[in-house]
């Protein structure tokens, strides 16, 4: 059996990192005058410069023969050309072909070409969102459409609402856009307080119509509008869903016609290329949708056919590679520069962590290194004022991502030049440090901190579509080179099969869970073992979606 750790390039990298570790990168520029040119690429709208790393040319090398070595080719192309490589789950990972534009076909593993239903698809979304978005598309009453609640969590939540936000300067003028993701009956609460129902549009996301906290939120969201405006008969005006089980989503009184489909070879986490993404294609209308996946398709491109040391996702996981396998880095931070980024590192973070948090390999064998880090940030110039104090001067070992787009909002030029001359700042500061020179100054930062940045010509769908796809095979190389399936999630699905069981079981006597869970369990009981939880309980979710 091949091991990873025992490999020759492995172990070359190894012995590279401790003939390196105490290389100073702005030594890197000051022995290679060149090496920003040499470290810098552009693909499309995105320009990404790697060059203050503390990798070396010979460790680069390295880097890229570790990427030579393993089975990203192979994986690569089975990923594009549909077959199993989702192996746990038996299933195809087709999210590039949601995003095909061209007129070539994609088959699945059973060798139909998924591509037909993927244009009724778009032409579903394009029939919606212009009926809504030109008020042709109204409510029972009659009004047109005003506010758009999506209802999801994870996947279904997390890429349309940080796209919706990241694109908000492009959103329809006379739409409003919530999404409600948290089982906390706060979250619904707020967002329904103030709307009208009758100007209200519902989207239920949710693949199987089953997920018990979007199942939840839906059923409060039709209870308050059942309550405040029509009868049944006017569910079918008012909510729509994105899901795969037609049956459950009619019951909840959803029309036939209204079910934006998709299948069940979409993860979660790639879910926004999909119907999922219908709120996108509703806040900044079906071309913009379109130019989003075109974005994201010459990115897929790019990460086709450029060899290895001229391709972004290869190189950017590759350096994620170093820093976590050799160096001892926890943890990646993604700051961007550009408050409508501001959910980009939460989407990162389930991107990443949900991917590549894994412990054992596609053969369920146990790895012996790490794999994924705990990714985490927030928008600069907000984390200037929050960790970046940490990430100078502390212990941890942080290596970041910077990213902003160039054009500024008309009017606000000299925000948007303060904004970009801090994060140069921040990026040169890591790097460099203050050390005077001097033994005797202990508050001194000490450099040497790395940083990639991460340039978009402007903020457009078709850029943030790159963006996003960039990202998405950037954890896919990681998760080849490291063996393992990046799209399977067995850890959320034990969270849900456990909180099923307490839920059932709310009424009786538990003694097969650990003392802390039974003793807790016990406070619940007391609250809730009169059936004030029976709407909440994943039986009752099950028997009326």
């Amino acid at each position: 059996m091949f091991q990873l750790t025992r490999s020759v390039t492995w172990q070359a990298l190894q012995r590279l990192y401790r003939e390196t570790e105490n290389d100073r990168i702005r030594d890197y520029f000051a022995a290679d005058p060149k090496r920003f040119e040499k470290m810098s690429l552009r693909v499309g709208g995105l320009f990404l410069d790697y060059s203050k790393h503390q990798i070396s040319d010979t460790v680069l090398a390295k880097l890229l023969e570790l990427a030579d070595h393993s089975a990203l080719v192979q994986r690569r192309a089975q990923m594009f050309s549909g077959d199993i490589i989702n192996v746990t789950e038996d299933r195809p990972v087709l999210h590039t072909a949601l995003r095909n534009v061209s007129d070539q076909p994609v088959y699945h593993a059973d060798g139909k070409d998924v591509m037909p239903e993927i244009h009724r698809s778009w032409e579903q979304i394009h029939r919606f969102s212009d009926a809504v978005r030109n008020g042709e598309w109204t409510g029972h009453s009659g009004q047109r459409i005003r506010d758009v609640v999506n209802i999801g969590i994870g996947g279904s939540d997390l890429g349309p609402n940080m796209a919706c936000r990241a694109l908000l300067n492009q959103r329809h003028p006379e739409l409003n856009f919530h999404f409600v993701s948290n089982v906390d009956g706060t979250h619904i609460q707020k967002v329904l307080k103030g709307l009208d129902p009758a100007t209200t549009l519902f989207i239920v996301s949710t693949k199987t119509f089953s997920t018990q906290e979007t199942l939840l939120n839906a059923r409060t969201a039709r209870r308050w509008f059942l309550e405040n405006a029509g009868d049944d008969a006017d569910i079918g005006a008012h909510f729509v869903a994105a899901s795969t089980n037609r049956k459950a989503a009619t019951e909840f009184g959803i029309r036939e016609e209204n079910i934006f489909e998709f299948w069940a070879w979409v993860g979660g986490r790639y879910s926004m290329w999909s119907s999922i993404g219908l709120p996108i294609a509703l806040a900044i209308g079906f071309d913009g949708f379109m130019d989003m996946l075109r974005g994201a398709h010459e990115m897929d491109r790019h990460f086709l056919e450029a060899p290895n040391a001229e391709n972004m996702p290869v190189l950017m996981a590759l350096i994620g590679i170093w820093y976590i396998n050799f160096v001892g880095a926890e943890t990646h931070a993604i700051v961007p520069y550009d408050q409508a980024l501001n959910q980009l590192p939460s989407f990162l973070q389930q991107l990443d962590m949900e991917s590549n948090g894994k412990s054992v390999d596609i053969f369920g064998h146990p790895v012996n290194y790490k794999t994924g880090p705990i990714v985490w940030g927030q928008t600069g110039s907000n984390g200037q004022h929050a960790f970046f104090q940490l990430l100078h001067q502390g212990t941890r070992y942080v290596p970041i991502d910077f990213i902003a787009s160039l054009k500024p909002e008309p009017g606000f030029e000299e925000h948007h030049f303060a904004l970009l001359t801090n994060m140069l700042a921040q990026a040169n500061a890591f790097m460099e440090g203050s050390q005077t020179g001097s033994r005797l100054d202990p508050y001194s930062c000490p450099g040497n901190r790395p940083s990639s940045t991460l340039l978009l010509d402007e903020l457009t769908p078709r850029n943030l579509g790159a963006l996003i796809a960039l990202y998405e095979h950037k954890v896919f190389v990681q998760g080849v080179i490291w063996n393992i399936n990046s799209f399977d999630q067995w850890g959320v699905e034990l969270g849900k099969r456990i909180a099923g069981e307490i839920s059932e079981r709310i009424d009786t006597n538990v003694t097969d869970f650990d003392p802390s869970t039974q003793g807790l369990l016990h406070l619940l009981r007391d609250r809730f073992g009169d059936g004030e939880a029976d709407d909440t309980s994943t039986a009752e979710s099950s028997r009326n979606p």
